[in-house]
């Protein structure tokens, strides 16, 4: 048998899907480059610049030289800083030494994964989930158990959907709120109740992927950890790239009991160790400062989440649920199953995302990537001209479906 190229690869990279949101994006880039007038939205990034004032620490810093190597787990300026964020703003009690400063939120879930999961663990993952949850969990060995909800539920599970999918095997529990790519917010209520159930099961640990926490548009923003029942078992993931519109610097953080804290630090320590100098003194100021800039966000976001709602309710087969945060829209589209432009068929979520791109020019994501394919992932982190012309542009490929 011939060996290829692929074949030499490990069986973690050859297995490890594509990041759809990724590929979603350079196909948008592809056909920019061919001539076409494509309008992307499809990554989650928020479309604002970083605040002025943030930007202006960084620079500072960097002036200043501090350009060298920092501690794993972030420099003790922010780790009180967020220590004192957790309290302050989501009553949970996470002293200094057990915050560890990660290369991005992304990072802090994947070290959480490494530091708890063992081949034949089960980690139950609430879907629609992010694209990068489930190849998270299958890095270590572990099996992603998917509780799912549609929009019928408001894409939010039951306690009755997670008590019916633990086994002797679950040993974690992740989650976000508020949803990417759902926008759903689970509220104190609904937390408390699924809190409950997991609180009857001494082994199993809660990550909660809290990184849109501000941008929430309905009641304040709640922390599954704040309850006594669960808060000894529970990470709390966040970061700076949503709230304050810092994706390129790459910084996020978790709070965890002090023996995962640790573990996370000797993990990352031997991958990336400390996150970036200069970084890490802006976040300092951002998780100090008032969040004026970061409310601006919101409020933008809230405007164009209220115009997408009507915009995308007058797309005959479109079922659209009213996301309570974040910056997406996620419709169920499964009325275009089996209907055809006369050259192709649509039978999932992925055709229809792909018809859409080659005859409309915009970019979205299949609700596949996110364990829901039935559903498409439209980002309003866009100019609200942009989102216009994209949803008549949807419209009017779509009416030619029958």
């Amino acid at each position: 048998m011939a060996v290829t190229n692929k074949s030499r690869l490990s069986r973690l990279a050859r297995n490890m899907s594509e990041s759809e949101t990724l590929k979603m994006a350079q196909m948008a880039r592809d056909l920019r480059a061919k001539g076409h007038q494509v309008i992307s939205l499809a990554i989650g990034e928020p479309d604002f610049d970083t605040p002025k004032a943030i930007k202006e620490v960084a620079v500072k810093a960097l002036m200043d030289g501090f350009t060298k190597y920092t501690p794993v787990p972030g420099i003790p300026d922010l780790q009180q800083a967020v220590s004192d964020k957790f309290k302050r703003d989501n009553d949970l009690s996470y002293a200094p030494n057990q915050i560890v400063v990660s290369n991005g939120a992304k990072q802090s879930i994947a070290n959480v994964a490494m530091a708890l999961l063992d081949e034949g663990d089960e980690c139950i993952v609430f879907a629609p989930y992010w694209v990068s949850y489930a190849e998270i969990i299958k890095m270590t060995g572990a099996k992603p158990v998917y509780v799912s909800a549609g929009v019928e539920q408001d894409f939010k599970v039951t306690p009755a959907q997670v008590r019916a999918a633990i086994t002797e095997r679950t040993k974690m529990v992740l989650f976000s709120s508020p949803c990417n790519p759902s926008g759903s917010v689970f509220s104190k209520k609904e937390l408390t109740a699924i809190a409950n159930v997991l609180a009857e099961h001494d082994d199993i640990y809660i990550v909660s992927d809290e990184i849109y926490e501000y941008i929430n548009f309905g009641e304040k923003h709640f922390s599954i950890g704040s309850l006594p029942q669960v808060k000894d078992r529970t990470i709390t993931v966040n970061g700076f790239a949503k709230g304050f519109s810092m994706t390129g610097w790459r910084l996020g953080y978790m709070g965890a009991p002090k023996f995962i804290a640790d573990a996370c630090v000797k993990i990352q320590g031997q991958i990336t160790s400390g996150a970036n100098s200069f970084s890490q003194k802006a976040a300092v100021f951002a998780l100090n400062s008032d969040l004026t800039e970061s409310f601006k966000m919101r409020d933008a976001f809230l405007a164009r989440r209220n115009m997408m709602i009507q915009l995308l309710s007058e797309i005959p087969g479109f079922r659209v649920n009213h996301p309570q945060g974040a910056f997406y829209m996620f419709p169920n589209i499964s009325a275009f199953f089996g209907k055809s432009d006369g050259k192709i068929v649509i039978k999932n979520a992925d055709d229809l995302t792909d018809y859409i791109m080659m005859n409309a020019y915009v970019a979205l994501v299949s609700g596949s990537a996110f364990g829901d394919d039935a559903c498409i992932r439209i980002s309003y982190a866009a100019s609200e001209a942009q989102l216009r012309e994209a949803v008549q542009r949807i419209k009017d490929v779509c009416a030619k479906l029958v």
